[in-house]
């Protein structure tokens, strides 16, 4: 058709109309083959970056409970060899017995996520089994929720140790193997509060975006090695968590709105949905993953109009519990311990999580 319209287009006698139409077909030709070589690119590159979890060795931080349960379930099911890496060996206990029973292969390793030497340790016992880690999962997390008049700097350094520290060491404890084999993914599981920060949980939001940089640094240096890099930043998720929030100030109230948030069911999103998308990215290799509606929306405002979305923080923190006393800056509770000033209905889509992902002690 183009070498048609080409001549057209120098004939004196054709209409000015005609010449547009022409240009027109031109232009719509070229866009058609520019559309079909991009998707041609765009579907090599998905194939040749397949991945499949049958017979990988996964290793997942705080994968006795929770998400990490939950992720651990699905990569079982897909064939994969699980390693859980978790503090309490009861928590590891019940998970690996129902993980085995479901028919997976299971290495439950119990490790203190602040002890460097108990995580050198810990990936001596993968080694030692399997030889390899393909995929690495830094999932463990704590949450203290509270007014930051009661926290302490303890307290942002137990976050930092755990959700920055620790990542960072076992991610250069399977680096070398992975770079010799020329292969690997590693998924960090940041949050919301790593791109957006939000009242009442300074220590969590600060350690989230140490975690989001790192990751985000570390995904262009080690592509050159064939290493994929994912930070995920999942906004409110029903893994039932919630009960171990540790928490700071008025416990009962700071308990009563995180719990309630935590299981809303147009804001939050299911773990075992969550866990899917997770992995599908995985696959992928993809850069970046940001799960609920909430949470992308969260992320665009607060780009677009940061000033905007800093004064609805402020808002939002008038509704917030005022600080508790000075005692209570050292007086930490866990949300399982909490009293219930909300109506059980309110949380029960969390609390059922909470039962059915091995958060209950």
């Amino acid at each position: 058709m183009s070498r048609v319209l080409l001549p057209l287009l120098n004939d004196n006698n054709l209409s000015s109309s005609d010449a547009g139409k022409c240009e027109l077909l031109l232009m719509r030709r070229a866009t058609a083959i520019a559309m079909t070589v991009v998707g041609a690119w765009l579907a090599s590159r998905a194939w040749r970056n397949r991945f499949s979890f049958a017979g990988k060795v996964v290793l997942i931080t705080g994968g006795s409970r929770g998400l990490g349960l939950i992720l651990a379930r699905q990569i079982s099911k897909e064939g994969g060899k699980v390693v859980l890496l978790a503090r309490d060996a009861d928590e590891l206990e019940r998970a690996k017995a129902e993980l085995t029973t479901r028919g997976g292969e299971v290495l439950a390793v119990q490790c203190d996520l602040l002890k460097r030497s108990q995580i050198q340790a810990a990936m001596a016992e993968v080694l030692a089994s399997y030889g390899k880690v393909d995929v690495l999962f830094n999932n463990a997390g704590i949450i203290q929720v509270g007014p930051v008049e009661n926290m302490q700097q303890q307290d942002f350094e137990h976050a930092m140790n755990v959700h920055f520290w620790a990542p960072l060491l076992l991610i250069m404890e399977v680096l070398p193997a992975m770079r010799a084999r020329c292969c690997g993914r590693i998924i960090n599981i940041c949050s919301i509060g790593g791109k957006v920060a939000v009242p009442h949980l300074a220590p969590y939001c600060a350690s989230k975006f140490a975690l989001t940089g790192l990751s985000d640094a570390l995904r262009g240096e080690l592509a050159r090695d064939n290493i994929y890099v994912t930070t995920v930043a999942p906004g409110l998720l029903r893994t039932g968590s919630h009960v171990n929030a540790k928490l700071k100030g008025q416990h009962d109230a700071e308990f009563a709105w995180f719990s309630v948030s935590s299981g809303m069911p147009l804001i939050s999103m299911s773990g075992e949905r969550a866990g899917r998308k997770i992995l599908a990215a995985a696959r992928r290799g993809q850069p970046s993953l940001t799960l609920t509606f909430a949470a992308r929306g969260a992320i665009v405002a607060n780009a677009l109009f940061p000033n905007l979305t800093g004064q609805a923080m402020k808002i939002g923190n008038g509704f917030l519990p005022g600080p508790g006393s000075q005692a209570d800056a050292n007086d930490e509770c866990a949300g399982r311990h909490a009293r219930r000033i909300t109506p059980r209905w309110m949380t029960d889509l969390a609390d059922r999580a909470s039962a059915k992902n091995n958060e209950l002690r």
